[in-house]
């Protein structure tokens, strides 16, 4: 069985570029994004670390720790962050996993379990370890996205979807298509109209299953 939304997370311990992290205590009370990669040194992957680290101010903003994955050893991302940082203008603060066995991989259900690691391996042999996982402080999976080799990931897409998550989390809110922060969103339909008017102020009834009110600030 894959990991699904709202199972709760793997917990791991793991050598990283910045030390030995158990996967739960790292995350502690904030939310975090796991974003994984095949291989150090790959054109797509060094543009998406970059970016990563040019939000670095977003994240902390939004109380989220953000952690990467790759499946080659610490030393290995180490020299490869100065790449990373040379390109992007931006320090890369955050962890990478050194996933050298797959162990993260496999738990995270982004490999068969019985991938390995050949000698002299290219990108391909882990190619579908290209996933984003946005966790909730609760430890549970909130959102995956999994890409192909070819496309870059955006993460002003992931940024949003965070910002849609933490919006609507624990909360009788849901928001609409293409939405950013400000504008309307709708009310679940656990409530009545009477009980989201109270709750939310102003309901716009467009269907009676579809109903705006204001962004809660």
């Amino acid at each position: 069985m894959g990991l699904r939304i709202n199972d709760i997370v793997p917990n791991f311990t793991a050598m990283t570029d910045q030390g030995e992290i158990t996967f739960h205590d790292w995350i502690g009370d904030s939310w975090a994004i796991l974003f994984s990669h095949p291989k150090d040194f790959t054109p797509v992957c060094t543009t998406e670390f970059g970016a990563v680290a040019q939000l670095a101010a977003e994240w902390e903003k939004r109380g989220t720790k953000v952690i990467g994955l790759s499946v080659d050893g610490a030393e290995e991302h180490v020299e490869w962050k100065a790449d990373i940082e040379g390109f992007a203008g931006a320090k890369a603060g955050f962890p990478i996993i050194a996933d050298t066995d797959l162990a993260v991989s496999k738990a995270f259900d982004m490999l068969p379990a019985e991938a390995y690691l050949p000698d002299g391996r290219t990108a391909a042999d882990s190619a579908s370890v290209r996933s984003v996982f946005i966790i909730s402080p609760d430890k549970k999976v909130q959102l995956i996205m999994t890409y192909p080799m070819s496309v870059g990931r955006n993460f002003a897409e992931v940024l949003r979807a965070l910002d849609g998550l933490q919006k609507t989390y624990g909360v009788p809110l849901a928001t609409p298509a293409n939405w950013t922060t400000g504008q309307d969103v709708i009310a679940a339909l656990s409530l009545t109209d009477d009980e989201a008017a109270a709750k939310f102020g102003d309901v716009e009834v467009k269907l009676p299953y579809l109903r705006f009110v204001k962004d809660p600030k």
